[in-house]
Order: C-alpha cells, then structure tokens, then sequence
C-alpha cells in the first residue's frame, strides 16, 4: 500500500511539474518564475477562510494545500497543540494534500471539532504555515415561544413589530410574509429596519390584518425559522366616535379628537446622536426611520463634506445610506433629516473608520545565488498601527535557529552573503485588535547555470512595418544578462531601433524586410553561458487593390462588387463578405467568387453595406461599398430622374424674426423626394449669394423660418431624392426685416503686441446680416490686469484691428469688443486676456552641465532663467553646438552649428548624432515669439572613442606562386586611435568552399603586407577591418588568386568575374572533341620529328635558328614572362564567361608534376599556352591562344616547355 502511495505521489508531482511548465511557457516569465525546475521550499496555494463556518450535518473539510520540491509533507496543530489525526479515526488526510476531512456523517460531531487549526508544510528548504482557521459549526436555534398580545392602535399613530430573532450563526437573514407566504409590501410608510423590526411611521385602517409573521433565514443549514402571527387592529376615527356614542347618553359631550397631523419622531436610533464603527473595506450602513403624518421624507447629508461620488447608494426608500469600500476619509458626521409639511427631526451618527491590518508591502520570493544580498519587506498599515513580527520555518524568529547572514530590522529582513544553509522559509505576521495578516516568502539560495525556455529556431512571421517580438525565456541564478545578435557571426544589437525587454525578448519596433534573418539570444551568468537562435521572415502586407464600389441598382437587376487583393506570395489568404457588418444570407442569389460578390434578382432587403474582409494568419484587411435599391421601372420607358424644381412659393405669417414659407412640390421622376432644402439670399448685404437656411422631409411643404433683422430676405427651395438634387426652384418675393441692436459680439478676440510698447488688438467682424440693422461699429475696451480699475475705450468702426501705443513691454491686459449700431449696443460682451509685445529675454541660462553619455550621445543640464527676464511668452530654450576638432586627425573642417530646440520649461536634452573622440563646444539661449536671449559661457566637452569605420581601400597586387601584396588606407573616420587592423582570409575551392580562416593583426602603422607561403593558383577571399580600444568597426572584403605558373599572373577578381571558370570550361569542351585528339597527335608526331632534327645536327655542330633565339629569351622558368612584354596578345572568347566545368585531367591530387607532364599531349592542348614562336613555341598557336587565364582550384602553376624537352637531348 506504501508502495501504491508513492507512485501515485510521483505521478502527481510529474503531472503538476508539466502543467507548470506548460503555463509558464504560454508567455515569456521573468526567472524567478521558473523555480518549479529546481530546489524549492514549500508555498501555501490554498487554505480554508479564517473564519470558517461549517454545516454541522456535513463532513468538515479543511483545506490546506502546498507546492514545494521535494514535494512538502503536512501537518496540523490545534488549538496550539500537535494534532494527531492518526488517533482520530474520524479524521483523514487526503493524499499529496494537508486537507483535512471531518466525517460527521457517519456518527462524528461537528460540536466536537471546534476550535483554532493551522496547516504546517514542510520540506528540506524550509517550512510554511497556513493562517489561524477558526471552526464554528453554524447554529440554527428556534423561536423561544412568547405570548403575543394584540396591537390596537389608532389609525394615524406610529407602531413599530418586533422581531426579535434567535441568536445564530451567521445570523439569520428577516423577512415579513403572511399566512400564504407572501411578502408584506413596503413602501416610505412601512418598511423593515436593520435589526428586522417592522417600522410604520403612521397606521392606517388598511393596515388591520392577524398575519404579520417574521421569518428567519439560516442559509448554512438551510433552514427557516418562523415567529408567531401577530395581529394588528387599527380604528379609525369615525368608528371610534360611534362606539362612544352608543354608550353615552344625548346629554354627554363626546367626540374623540380627529386624526391629526404630526410632526416628525425618529423611531430609530433613539436621541439626537450616536456612534458607529465601521471597518476600512466594508459597507457602512446607516439608517433612520421617523413616523410622522404625512409621511416624513428622509435626507442624508455629511457634516463639513459630501457623499463619496460613485460609493454611494440609497435604500429602503432612503432610510438607510449605504457607502461601501469604506475608508479612513469617510469617517465623520452623517446627519439624517426627516421633514413633512409640519416640521423636521434630526439625528446625527458619529462614525469612526478602524482598520484590520492591510498590506502595503507583502514580502516576496526571494531566489539568491550564493554569495548574493537581498531583502524581504513587510510593511502592512491599519487603524490602529499593526505590530509586525517574524517567524522562521514557523517559529518565531527569535528562538529559531541562527543565521549569520540574517539581520532583522522592524519590517524588513536584510540577506549578507547568503549561503545555500540559508534557505527557509519567512512569515510575517501583522496584527491589530481587529485582525491579522500572514503572510509566507521564502528565500531560496541556488546555483543555477543560464537555462533557455524558447525553443531552438522558433520561426517569427511578421507583416512589414509592424512590431516584432522574438521571445527570449529564461531563467538561471544568478540572474542571467541577456544580449542579442544578428546572424551567426554578428555583432551584439543595440541601439533605438531595438527594444530590450527584462524578460529577454528583443522587440524590432518597426520591421523592415531587411530584418529577416536569423537572431541569437545569449543567456550568461557567472556559472555559464547558452544560446538559442530564432527565425525572423518579414512578410509583404496584405492589401486591396481594388475596392468595391458603391452601387445603384434597380430591383429585380443583378449588381456584382469587386475585391481584388495583393499578399505576400507565402501566405494564404481568406475572403470574407459581410452584410451590415454580418454573415451574408442563406440564399443562392448572393456567389461568392474569387475575387467577387455577385448578388443576382436583387430586392429591397439586399439594401445596406457589403464589406469585403481580406484575412491572412498575420494580417487582415477590410473595404466596405453601400449597395441602394431603387424601384424597377413598371416598363422600359420609365426614367429615374432628379425631381423637378418647387413652385409657387409663397410668404405668410411675417413677424419681427420669423415668418412661414410654403410650396408645391415638382415632379419626383419616379424616386421619392427625400427632403427639401431652403436655402436665403440677403440682398441688402450680399446680393446674388445664396446660404443655406435648413431643410425639412420630403412630406412637408411649411416651414417655419427664423429670421436675423434688417436684412432683405429672398428664399428658393430645392428637393432632393436618391437620384440627386433638383433645380433650384423660383425665388420667393422678399421680406426686409426691422432693424435692431446687435444680437452678438465679435468672435476671436485677441490681444497681442507686435512691438515691445504696444497691443495689438484684433477680432473677426460681423457679417452683415449680423449686424441687426445700419450704422454696425464696434467700441474697444482694455485695462492692464491687476492695475488698473478703469477701461480705455475707443469707438472704431469698418476695422477688425485696433492698436495702443505706448505700453510697458509683455503685461497681461483685459480686453472687450463689443459690437453697436444706429439702434445701440449688443449685449456686455465677455472678457479676454492678451499680452502687449515681446522683447527679447535678458539672461542666458546658467550652470550648464553636460554628460557624455556614449561616444555619439551626450546631455546637456541647464537652469531656467527667471520667468519675468524672459519678457515674453516662453518658446523655450536652443542649445547651439558644434565640433571643435577631431582627436584623431589634425585636419579642419568649416565649423558647422547645429541647433536643438527644447519646448517649454525644459531644463536638459539630449545631443545625438556626435562623432566620436572629438572636441565639441555648446551654449545654451532661451527663446520667446520675439527671439532669442544671450548665450550662455560656451561649455567645452569631448566625447569617447568609438569604433572605426571601414578601411578607405584594399588593394591586392603583384601576386606570385605563394604570395600576394596587400595595400590598405586608413579609414576616413577612425574614431578614435587606431590600435590594429585585423586581417583574415580563407581558400576558396572550385565549388566555392570556404577553407580555414586565418587571421592575423596588423600594427596600426602599417599600410602594406606581403602574405606568403600561400598555395599557388588558388582564390582567397580577405575580411580586412581597423580597431580601436572600443572595439572592431566595418569590414570591407576582397578576393586574389595567386598565379599558375611562372609566365601567368592572376589579378583581383571580384565575385562577379568568371574568367577562370570560362577558360577551364573551354578546354574541357575541346579536350573531347575527336578532331582535337587528332591534332593533338599529329602535333606530337611533329615535335618528335623536330627534336630528332635538332639532335642530329646538334651533334653534327650545325646552327639552328632555336639556339640564337634561346640565346636573347631567358628560360622562362627561371625569368617568367610578364604581361606587358608584348610576347602574347589577351585572349577573348565568347566560351570565357562560361561556367567551369568539371574533366580537368590532373591527378586526383590536384597536382602536377613536372616530369610527369613534360610529354603529355593532352596537357599541351588543355593546358598551358606556349612562350615561343615557330623555334618552339608553336603550341600556344595550336591551342589558338596566348594567354592562359587564371583557373579555379588548387592545381599545379607549372607548364610543359618544349626547351625542357630539347635540353633533355643535350
């Protein structure tokens, strides 16, 4: 059974590790997150509430549950005591768990399991504690039974039911019902207080019944419990009166009084004040209920403040006030007022907020690598001030085991030098008299190498110019640093076109196709390093190119709309149509094609907007057309036509300001008109232009028109339908109205100076119908603000600019225009604020400061200038600079200053763009709208080195057999002071494999190097970049060959040149041609015979021309011939750009020897050309041509020669 236990132990945990892992890799997790790998003390996940009511008829479950690795093991105390559930048998711990399970079904009682129980979780790291969890089973108790007299109350009269319900737990929630479970109706006259009273703050005879029953709701045991009935009899006046006469005699006086008025009582809380306390984060609730006749009316005011905004809520009819999520600030007087027409009661409620401990600052997790410092912070307020104490793995920290890395300081514990002994975990108890917090932080000490979570080429698709993320996640202790590179051999990113992120996902902002590629993450600590490399492709955006248009089309035709996309050739996109922003309907009529809508018989309900969506897995775009439709014509012969104009429009009704407009309508032409559009001319002020008035709906012919005084009013209408706009219609007869004062001011009124002593004061003018009659001027008024007491007016009139002279420089003025005509003024028109002129500022700013922040940024600080030496509105400050000199060349450019502007009140910016390792100098003005001010003393600052750029050259010269001369320049911005020049280079062979790199580091003096031992006609491909102290800059790259022989040079070959592959091309298609075989031999036989020849009268001592020529031409083996000797002219040939082909016959070691190639005829036609004439060199004119280029691979320089084969003879 053990044995069983602990593998379905190890089975949970390996289920819960996967589910962790699977979560955390859903999004990228800062490390600390990732502790579920490694060594882990034990966390409380979940525990029973506090405070926990249990019902007493079901089993007690206590829940208690813990994560840890190892995983934790679990036990409880109560009531402070160990708790031995194996001698319970009614108490059972369920597996992989510290929850508890109380069987009270079969014979336990819950009675007998009250009490204090904590949850303790425990392993090799440390132990956790759960909080005190208090088990109350609830209790349900009955009515005690009491005698119920009944009420008889006078009709008008206040009467108040008592409840009063059991005592349970949690209390019970009160109701009133009746006899047939039916709630009792309440309203401001009867309604249920707090405490489950039945208040009526006047009776009346409706209110006579033998059924008001209290219940009491308990929802832990689901159980109702119910009062006795109690009866209520109310008489009224009338029948009150009747029964006294009955019983007395003609001769008494009777007469009980009538029901009367009264003023308000407050029937709950009794007195004038009470106190309330209420706890920070509940629902304080507040309540007042008066009697009274008429029916009093409750307020609720704050004394010396308002009601919380958006936390407030009135109930029960406003008798109770309702404030939830209470704070410290809502504490304070709240004052009920209960009025009716004869009076008002009040009664005012102290209330205190308190507060149960909250936290400020929870502690943390604490993960440290040894050697590491850190914190764990608790910092918990309340009302009173919580105490804060520490306990370690459970006990308190004064008594617990030592640690000399541990310090303890109030709230806060401090970690020195941790070492792996030093995990546990922490508690943190904060406690008040009102409650208690716990809280649980572990420090856990570990050595962890960098690990990454991302997979191994994870591939990132992006659409252009949107954001990439390319994820990064990691964990490790110490905390890994991140860096990121482009590429395999890349150089580390950095820069404003990247963004770090601390959970070590590089963010591109903007994408750019030049962005894809391959990116590697680097994660190291002190304990180690790894990598991982992701993909990025860049994808074209998805676009329509053709949109659907808007269509007009008459019912029962066919209407098609177009949606023609252009994507990214490696996505697959899907077209989407909607109607008003839904599916289209099921209906055959409506085919969707490629690139298409075709909705064929259309009918009225295929009115609205179709939307075409263009959805790809990385993009989506959408264009939307409205489609109209119109009637169909009965026959052919109808036209849909704009309407006709209005006619025989007419005036009624005239008034000072308004008058009534009516008119016949056109003809519609088939389209319904939709409105009417009225439009005026004021032919006093602006004859011949028409404005708009308004418009009505195409079913009216009235209008009422309101009108502006003194202007000559015109009127036309125009009809409208789905087609378009009709001809205006005749104009009207005209209507001049009476003259009036102004009805507003001038708009747009502003005070500005354009010198240092004046005010330029402007405005827009009133139109003319605005102007309510002749003689329109306008009188403006200023004062300086906060000087003067009187306004200076002036009366101006066919000007929008008035000007004063002769004021102090950049003072606020207050100004008016107000406009006037014949008949007087406009109404007081409002006041605006503007400013006399400008001068330029008086002081420079001071303390300049600059900070180099790297080599080609740097910021500058400065102190703002009083605001009065400004005398003007502040634009803000420039920053001028400019570079002195470079530190690493003596030449001198034009100095060229450039400008910074820094809005507003800014007291620093920064200098991008500054070279590296140079002299700068700087001042700094600020600037109002007039200018700007001095400059501040010039502040001279040098920025650091940077890297250089490229090498100006590489040149590659006078190869040989195993050498090549190279010559370089510096680069044109060194940046610095040039330490070295690195210099690398590989072999490339005929497939264009890249050999070994070799590098090699140049002193910086150096502008040539010869490079030997190299291996004779070979390519070689150089990577050749300058350094200085901060690191390596731009190379540029080159490629060379060395030659073939002694006759033949190869030069610098650039990529993009094939001669060699062309050339071996070429002899290889010769080389198996059967005619070529054929000369070949009989060149042989020739040369045979020849040197038979030559032997023969050699030995005969005869002269041959050879020897003379041997004599002036040196062995060219051991003087090779040069280029410019005139001996071979350059070989051109449409075969030369061809591509190298293989069937080169060389041995299978890519060498050849020389005395194995002396005689070989097919190495004379493939091979080498000749370097003679007709004594001996006749080969190279068989092989029709003179000079060999250079060819591909690493074969053998050396040529036959026929003077070896002759000295042979010798």
């Amino acid at each position: 059974m053990t044995k069983k236990k602990s593998i379905s132990a190890s089975k949970a945990s390996l289920v819960l590790f996967l589910c962790q892992m699977i979560s955390a890799l859903d999004v990228p997790l800062d490390f600390k997150l990732l502790d579920f790998l490694m060594s882990q003390p034990p966390t409380i996940t979940q525990q029973s509430p506090k405070d926990y009511i249990v019902d007493p008829r079901e089993n007690i479950v206590i829940q208690c549950e813990a994560k840890g690795k190892p995983p934790p093991s679990f036990s409880w105390t109560r009531n402070g005591t160990h708790f031995d559930i194996d001698k319970d048998a009614q108490v059972t711990m369920k597996p992989n768990s510290g929850t508890l399970v109380i069987n009270i079904m079969n014979g336990g009682k819950a009675e007998a399991y009250e009490g204090v129980y904590q949850c303790t979780a425990r392993n090799e790291r440390g132990a956790a504690i759960s909080n005190n969890i208090v088990i109350r089973p609830s209790r349900s108790p009955l009515w005690t039974k009491e005698k119920l007299e009944p009420n008889q109350v006078r009709e008008g009269d206040s009467l108040v039911l008592h409840c009063r319900p059991p005592v349970g737990l949690p209390p019970p929630i009160i109701f009133w019902m009746d006899n047939a479970f039916q709630r009792l109706p309440q309203s401001e006259r009867v309604s249920q207080g707090l405490n489950g009273d039945l208040y009526f703050s006047n009776v009346q005879p409706e209110d006579t019944r033998e059924d008001y029953i209290c219940y009491a709701r308990f929802n832990h045991t689901q159980t109702i419990q119910q009062k006795q009935p109690i009866s209520v009899k109310v008489f009224s006046m009338d029948s009150l009166n009747d029964t006294i006469a009955a019983n007395l005699s003609d001769t008494d006086v009777y007469g009980a009084r009538p029901v009367t008025e009264r003023q308000p009582v407050l029937l709950t809380p009794t007195g004038s004040t009470s106190t309330k306390v209420e706890l920070r984060g509940n629902v304080l609730l507040l309540e007042c209920i008066a009697a009274g006749l008429p029916t009093p009316v409750i307020r609720w005011i704050k004394e010396g403040g308002e009601l919380p905004a958006n936390r407030t809520f009135f109930e029960n009819f406003k008798k109770t006030l309702k404030i939830i999520d209470v704070s410290e600030a809502d504490s304070g007087n709240y004052k009920c007022i209960a009025r009716n027409i004869l009076g008002s009661a009040h009664h005012v409620i102290s209330v205190t907020v308190k507060a149960a401990p909250y936290w400020i600052t929870a502690p943390r997790n604490l993960v440290l690598s040894p050697g590491e410092d850190g914190t764990l912070i608790c910092r918990a307020n309340g009302n009173p001030k919580p105490s804060i104490s520490w306990l370690a793995n459970g006990v308190p920290i004064a008594i617990a085991p030592e640690d000399p890395s541990r310090k303890v300081d109030g709230d806060t514990i401090i970690f020195s030098h941790v070492q792996e002994r030093s995990s546990a975990v922490y508690q943190c108890n904060a406690s008040n008299e009102y409650g208690y917090l716990l809280a649980n932080a572990f420090v856990n000490v570990l050595a962890e190498p960098p690990r990454i979570l991302t997979p191994a080429n994870k591939l990132y698709q992006v659409i252009a110019d949107s954001p990439a993320l390319l994820d990064c996640a990691y964990f490790g202790s110490p905390k890994p640093e991140i860096e990121w590179f482009k590429g395999v051999k890349g150089s580390i990113l950095h820069g404003s076109e990247y963004i770090f992120h601390d959970n070590g996902t590089l963010e591109i902002p903007v994408a750019q196709k030049d962005s894809t590629g391959a990116y590697t993450c680097v994660a190291r600590n002190k304990l180690g390093k790894i990598q991982n490399e992701v993909q990025l492709e860049i994808k074209d955006p998805t676009v329509i190119i053709k949109q659907p248009e808007y269509k007009v089309i008459q019912r029962y035709g066919q209407v098609s709309f177009e949606c023609i996309i252009k994507h990214d050739s490696t996505l697959l996109p899907t077209v989407i149509w909607l109607k008003d922003n839904d599916e289209l309907p099921d209906d055959e009529r409506f085919l969707v094609g490629k690139d298409n809508l075709t909705i064929m018989n259309v009918t009225d309900k295929d009115d609205g907007t179709y939307t075409c969506i263009v959805n790809t897995t990385l993009d989506s775009v959408s264009a939307s057309a409205v489609l109209t439709v119109v009637a169909a014509p009965p026959t052919p012969a109808i036209i849909y036509a704009r309407p006709n104009p209005p006619f025989d429009l007419e005036l009624t009704g005239q008034l000072e300001r308004s008058v009534e407009l009516s008119w016949i309508p056109g003809d519609e032409n088939n389209s319904p008109i939709t409105n009417f559009v009225i439009e005026y001319e004021d032919g006093l002020h602006e004859p011949g232009l028409w404005h708009y008035q308004t418009e009505v709906p195409g079913t009216q012919t009235t209008v009422q028109l309101k009108l502006s005084p003194y202007v000559n009013y015109s009127f036309r209408v125009i009809a409208v339908n789905e087609i378009g706009r009709s001809q205006p219609s005749e104009p009207s007869e005209q209507y001049l109205t009476k003259s009036a004062n102004p009805d507003e001011n001038p708009s747009n009124v502003q005070g500005i100076g354009s010198e240092p002593d004046n005010l330029v004061i402007t405005w827009e003018s009133l139109k003319g119908f605005q102007s309510n009659g002749p003689g329109l001027q306008y009188k403006v008024s200023w004062r300086q603000k906060d000087v003067d007491d009187e306004w200076t007016s002036v009366i101006v009139a066919n000007v929008s600019k008035y000007i004063v002279s002769g004021t102090p420089t950049f003072v606020p003025y207050e100004i008016k225009v107000q406009a006037l005509n014949d008949l007087g003024y406009a109404p007081e028109p409002s006041e605006v604020i503007g400013h006399s002129g400008e001068d330029l500022p008086m002081v420079a700013p001071g303390n300049v400061q600059v900070h180099v922040i790297n080599s080609t940024l740097a910021k500058v600080h400065w102190d703002p200038v009083p605001l009065k030496t400004v005398r003007g509105h502040l634009q803000g400050y420039k920053v001028y600079y400019w570079k002195v000199q470079s530190l690493s060349r003596r030449s001198r450019r034009h100095v060229e200053k450039k400008i910074l502007t820094f809005k507003g009140n800014k007291t620093f910016g920064m200098l991008p763009g500054l070279e590296p390792y140079s002299t700068y100098k700087l001042n700094v003005r600020v600037a109002n709208g007039k200018g700007e001010g001095p400059a501040s003393p010039d502040k001279v600052f040098r920025t650091p080195e940077g890297v250089p750029s490229s090498p100006s050259f590489l040149k590659i010269t006078n190869p040989t057999l195993d050498s090549l001369t190279l010559e370089w320049g510096s680069p044109t911005h060194p940046n610095g002071v040039l330490t070295s020049y690195i210099l690398k280079f590989q072999p490339i062979n005929n497939t264009h494999e890249l050999g070994p790199l070799v590098e090699i580091r140049i002193p910086a003096n150096e502008s040539s190097l010869i490079l030997k031992n190299l291996n004779y006609s070979t390519r070689y491909k150089f990577y050749f970049n300058a350094q200085t102290s901060v690191g390596s800059g731009n190379q540029i790259t080159e490629e060379a060959v060395t030659i073939m022989d002694e006759g033949k040079m190869a030069g610098i070959l650039h990529p993009a040149v094939g001669a060699g592959k062309a050339m071996a091309s070429r002899q290889v298609d010769i080389a198996t041609q059967g005619w070529f075989i054929g000369l070949m031999c009989a060149v042989a036989l020739l040369i045979l015979i020849l040197l038979i020849v030559c032997f023969i009268r050699r030995n005969k001592g005869g002269k041959y021309p050879v020897k003379e020529k041997e004599d002036a031409h040196a062995d060219p083996e051991i003087q090779p011939m040069k280029e410019d000797d005139g001996t071979f002219g350059e070989y051109s040939d449409a075969e030369d750009h061809k591509p190298l082909k293989k069937g080169s016959r060389t041995p299978s070691d890519r060498t050849v020897k020389k005395e194995d190639s002396d005689d070989s005829l097919v190495d004379y036609g493939e091979g080498v050309n000749g370097q003679f004439n007709e004594d001996g060199s006749f080969i190279g004119q068989y092989s029709g041509k003179k000079e060999k280029e250079p060819a591909e691979g690493n074969e053998s320089s050396e040529a036959p020669s026929p003077v070896n084969a002759m000295n042979s003879f010798v």
